[in-house]
Parts: structure tokens; sequence; C-alpha cells
């Protein structure tokens, strides 16, 4: 039966009271924590001149015509797969676009599993999973992030493991590098672990990994963050792993709708099995990828790719400036948060009843972040360097006095 709740976007709804707020305040009484796309300097959204140089260059007819198959274009497929895995795998690949990370995740979610089966999920997690989760008749079971400041591995093993009692295969989403909303990016030697459990798994219970890389572009390792997938190449038989893309965060082209499932396993059977599912799944559900989103990736990469990486580096430069100083300051104050390495967001750790209350605390004060499972969101991937300074100092007074 379809679960018949009304969708609440919790996030679009403090995001208009923050537009509120700026219209009746002025901008620099507001802070707004809220939004999760890259803003400039200058408070504006953050459009790579590379990316739409590109997309404006192409031929109308290029934009306006179909993808040349509906699982993508051939050119495309080919240049994600060589920018994603950057020669890290060995692996038999196949890759399907589709519309945003989104689309890669929610097909998995959605082929992966039959109805009334369980997901395994993160507690700390962007919220849509749980939302797909419903929306496919799905249970699910969470494992707790963090153990102290590094992966919980024991959680992550329990909650694997609480699922394969009940069905006959292990479906787990981890959402790494550049977690969201904690900012926490899983070792090489955490990512060994995990893999040589889920392969102990595999003995007994066909297993896909979902690893959803939204953020990946963003990292402050670039290059180096890409090396964790090489541990994929030792998969068992029985895994297969489907990476989640998302030209909306590399490419800054949220609105654009375009990314791809990257599917990888040992032998091309297992490949094909779950591409074929995945291409009726396409043409039913979407039916075609928006064909100058892909184009233009193409062009990015092949003619471009120096000064897109160039320009898209000052970028996460300043990112990692504002990090740094939040994260340093809310050292300095006490401000108590999950582990943070790199990325988007900085997520505030606290129980759901104070946080509940710490929230609307920081509204009254004109500080707007978004809730999220044990904590409060914070994406200094929106805020200038002027906003960040000082606003853990600000924050940590505020939680003070709703304790």
């Amino acid at each position: 039966s379809v679960n018949k709740q009304p969708i609440v976007d919790n996030v679009f709804t403090i995001v208009s009271k923050a537009k509120q707020a700026i219209a009746e305040y002025g901008n620099d009484a507001v802070v707004n924590a809220t939004i999760g796309s890259l803003y400039g300097e200058d408070g504006k959204l953050v459009a790579l001149d590379t990316v739409y140089d590109s997309l404006k260059n192409l031929d109308n007819r290029s934009m306006a015509a179909y993808a040349a198959s509906f699982t993508g274009n051939p050119d495309f497929k080919e240049q994600v797969y060589d920018w994603v895995l950057n020669g890290n795998s060995q692996l038999k690949h196949e890759v399907i676009a589709t519309p945003g990370g989104t689309g890669a995740v929610d097909m998995t979610v959605s082929y992966c599993l039959d109805p009334g089966q369980t997901l395994v999920l993160p507690s700390l997690a962007w919220g849509s999973y749980n939302l797909m989760a419903q929306m496919n008749n799905l249970k699910t079971v969470k494992y707790d992030l963090f153990e102290e400041d590094h992966f919980n591995l024991n959680s992550f093993k329990k909650a694997c493991l609480s699922a394969m009692e009940v069905q006959d295969r292990l479906v787990v989403i981890i959402n790494d590098p550049c977690h969201n909303p904690s900012g926490y990016s899983l070792s090489k030697e955490e990512w060994n672990e995990v893999i040589a459990f889920l392969n102990e798994c595999s003995k007994t219970h066909s297993v896909v990994l979902l690893n959803d890389i939204a953020y990946i572009d963003f990292s402050y390792q670039q290059e180096k963050a890409k090396e964790y997938m090489n541990c994929f190449d030792s998969i068992s038989d029985n895994v297969v792993v489907v990476i989640a893309f998302s030209l909306s965060k590399s490419m800054t082209s949220y609105g654009l709708r375009c990314g791809a499932a990257i599917i990888l396993a040992q032998k091309e059977q297992a490949v094909q099995e779950v591409k074929i599912v995945f291409e009726k799944n396409a043409r039913a559900t979407w039916s075609n990828i928006n064909n100058g989103a892909m184009n233009m990736f193409v062009d990015v990469m092949k003619n471009h790719k120096e000064k897109y990486n160039e320009e898209r580096n000052q970028y996460v430069s300043l990112l990692k400036e504002r990090s740094d100083i939040f994260v340093q300051e809310a050292k300095e104050v006490g401000l108590k948060h999950y582990p943070y390495k790199e990325g988007f967001f900085v997520t505030l750790s606290m129980d759901n009843e104070t946080r509940d209350k710490y929230h609307q605390a920081l509204m009254d004060q004109h500080i707007y972040t978004v809730k999220v499972n044990n904590g409060i969101r914070v994406a200094v991937c929106s805020l200038s360097v002027d906003k960040v300074k000082g606003l853990a100092k600000r924050m940590k007074d505020i939680y003070d006095q709703v304790q």
C-alpha cells in the first residue's frame, strides 16, 4: 500500500524562512546556513564558467535531441567511467546515465530489494534514502556512523547481520567520501575492513554495496580521494558495487539532472544481470537523460579538463578555508560536532530533544540551519568566509542557553 503521508521538505521550509528574514532584517543580520549548494563569496550560486561556456556553445539541436540511447550516450558513459574510477579499478563494469545521483540511488534501492525487505542505511544520512525505502515498501535497519572519531565498523556489521537474518540478500548504502551531512570520509583501512566484511557476508548472501559519491569532486584530497576505489578490486564474485555519481555537485549543474550509476563486479555476467534490469528501469521510469548535459560533460572532459579542474579547485580551496575556520573555532569554544574531514557540511551532535529547542533558539537569533537525526547541519558550502568567522562562538553561546 502506498504511503499517504504528505511529504514535508524541512530544508525548503527553513530556506524560505531564512529568505523572509533576509528581506525583513537585511543580509548582514542573517546567517543562512541551510543551502546545500556551493555559493561564492558574493552570496550567489556558483555556476562554473567552464561548464556553462561549454553548454552554451553546444548546437541548439544537441540540447534538443534525445540521447543516443535510454542508457545514456556511449561517449558520456566512457568519460564518466574514466573520470570517476581514474584508473583505480580492474573490475568488469557498465555505466547507465541517470537523472542526477538521485536516479542512480533510487534505481539501486528499487531494483536490488523486493518489497518488504530491509535496506541498510547510516542513521545520520541524506533524508531521501529513507523516503526511497518508504516508496518501495522497504524496511530499514540503521548503523551508527561513528564510534568516537572514526567509522563504527561494529555497528555497521550488526546492522548488516540483522538484515541478513530475515532475507537472502544484503543491500547497504555508504555515502563517502565527504559524507552528507557530517563531512566524514572513510580511511583506506576502514574501506578495506568494510570490503572484507562484505566478502564474508557474500558467502551466504548476495551483496550490493551502493557507494554514493555525490560530493567526491569537492574532496580536499582531489585525485587521491578516488584511490580507495581500488579496494573494490578485492570484492568476491557474489558482491556487486554500484557507484552513484552526480553531475549536480561535480559540474555545479543541480538543475540539469544528470548523473550515472556505475556497476562493478568481478564477473561480466554479474554486471550484465544488474545492467539489464537497470536498463529496463531507466526506460520505464525516465526514458531519456538530458542530452545537452551529457554532451557538455564530454566536451569539458575532452577539451577543457585542465581549465575545469583549475576553476573547480579554487572553490575547493574556498570550501576548505571556510570549514577550517568553523572547525577550528568550534574546537576553541567547545562546540561539539561529528568527525569532520571535508565537504559541504559540518553537523553539530546532540540528542533530538535538545536539537529541536536549539534549532528554534538559533532561528530566534537569525541563524538558520537544518535539523538532521541527532544533529544540526551547518552548510559551510553556502556561507561566506566573513559569515563563518565567529559563527561557532555565537552558536555555542546559544547552545549553552538552551541547556
